[in-house]
């Protein structure tokens, strides 16, 4: 710890999934109930509206902004590869520098078959009686539309205020660890829930808060040409196409449901944190791993290697402890979720023992600094033959591979064609270049096409971003190809 502060801070890390960055209130959208963040960022917290994470599924990106490092570093662009006992990880960091760190809710980090110990103090087990996410299992036999993901209104046993599923139990437990905590000792709630991860589906008073008229319309399907084929892939495979204007609609609202009752969860958090004479000394983080279509180009879900906004821009949101002055707001600059370890590292006066590939945000918080970056960066994807990247370990509940909602997409991962080719994004203010191994590159001028429809990679009016985006390209991947270890070796 530095001399900066006697006590260094104690850290919430709310950490829901698949959370679209333009569902917040605060940003502009009339449909998004999120009355804690926009209270937080009105007040003591900085809302980065430009915020990307570095791969659009989960394992990926929480590899990723848990060491500070870009997926390509030790090749984590799979669900099933995750951070080695050798790897940098923020919360055996934290662990070790004295924090108490409770871990409540998925994993998607760390090898299973390891457990927990190395990187938290408690591993929070949600009591019995706890229902299962989303509601009942469907019978696929009987579920029309299995691959639209599409539940909605969950029922609320008798006896319950809510429905009492897993990141329920997750947070009540947090908020016991908050009230009941009297140690001398900093502590780490981290918190990775899996709302509003679809299926779609969310128990009132959630359900029906959302106003159907107020929702942003949808990105209509592209046309086929100059985009990647696992978009059009999928779409065939999910069949909803004949699915109804006011049926997407009740898709998406119930998407605006789940990310409302996650906001109303964080503001039961922040409430306890008030009670416990905490919160002004406690830094709070929250943002997902990735977005989600939600019905934008005719998709539900997500792939592993197209970077839309709508999977790869999330919400970020870091309200600092009152000892690091902050200027509250929204901010636009360009920032990745890979800068998160260094910023909590710099807010809890720790000295990385890594080289880290992130930036600490603390002088965009304080507003020393208005500008982060130049360029933003995802990936995703396999090479052909890379038969240890297809996911064959994922299965579906029924045994026959069709029985799972993510079929479409497994489908396509792993099958011999290009549409799961390796790929990679470098993002501008202005313009959107991803590169492809085995199918066309594309480019996309954001300022006149926001939701990259036109890809205009072959347009000579723009051969010259294409160049100087390919350069930026191969900067990035010339800065970050490897990470050499601080610690030497004896010759």
């Amino acid at each position: 710890m530095t001399d900066r502060q006697t006590r260094p801070p104690n850290l919430l890390i709310f950490n829901p999934d698949q959370w679209r960055g333009d569902v917040l209130g605060h940003a502009g959208n009339p449909a998004a109930v999120t009355p804690t963040l926009d209270r937080l960022a009105a007040e003591n917290a900085v809302s980065f509206t430009s915020a990307f994470a570095q791969n659009p599924v989960c394992t990926p990106s929480r590899c990723s902004f848990m060491t500070g490092w870009y997926p390509h570093v030790r090749g984590h662009r799979t669900m099933h590869h995750m951070l080695q006992p050798d790897e940098p990880n923020l919360l055996r960091a934290l662990r070790d520098a004295g924090y108490f760190v409770w871990w409540g809710g998925k994993n998607d980090l760390v090898p299973a078959q390891n457990g927990f110990d190395d990187y938290c103090d408690v591993k929070h087990v949600v009591p019995p009686g706890t229902l299962p996410m989303f509601g009942p299992r469907p019978d696929p036999a009987s579920t029309p539309d299995l691959y639209g993901f599409h539940v909605g209104r969950l029922d609320i046993p008798d006896g319950h205020s809510h429905y009492p599923d897993s990141d329920w139990a997750h947070v009540q437990a947090a908020i016991d660890l908050i009230t009941s905590w009297d140690r001398d000792q900093p502590f780490c709630i981290y918190l990775p829930l899996t709302y509003p991860h679809p299926p779609y589906a969310v128990e009132d008073p959630w359900f029906s808060m959302i106003d159907r008229a107020a929702i942003p319309d949808r990105l209509p399907v592209p046309d086929r040409a100059g985009k990647p084929s696992i978009l059009a892939g999928i779409r065939d495979r999910q069949g909803l196409r004949a699915w109804s204007d006011d049926q997407w609609t009740e898709l998406r609202a119930t998407y605006y449901g789940k990310c409302a009752r996650v906001d109303h969860q964080l503001g039961l958090l922040l409430d306890a944190l008030r009670r416990a004479g905490s919160y002004d000394d406690t830094a709070v983080f929250v943002f997902p791993d990735h977005g989600d279509f939600t019905g934008d180009y005719g998709l539900v879900e997500k792939t592993q290697n197209t970077f839309e906004d709508c999977l790869t821009r999330v919400p970020l949101v870091i309200k600092p402890p009152t000892s690091t002055p902050v200027r509250p707001g929204t901010a636009d600059a360009l920032v990745e979720l890979v800068d998160l370890p260094a910023t909590i590292e710099d807010l809890a006066g720790l000295t990385p023992g890594h080289t880290h590939f992130g930036r600490s945000l603390v002088p965009l918080l304080t507003g020393a600094a208005d500008d982060h970056r130049d360029a933003v960066f995802s990936e995703g994807g396999r090479l052909a033959g890379e038969q240890q990247a297809m996911e064959l370990q994922s299965t579906s509940h029924g045994g026959r591979p069709e029985d799972s909602r993510y079929w479409p997409r497994l489908q396509l991962q792993r099958g011999p064609g290009p549409e799961h080719t390796k790929a990679v994004m470098c993002r501008t203010r202005d313009h959107k270049y991803v590169r492809r191994l085995y199918e066309q590159d594309e480019l996309y001028d954001l300022r006149a096409d926001p939701g990259e429809l036109v890809n205009r990679i072959d347009d000579p009016g723009l051969a010259h971003v294409r160049a100087e985006l390919g350069d930026r390209l191969l900067t990035w991947f010339h800065e970050t190809c490897d990470a050499v270890p601080h610690r030497t070796d004896r010759r």
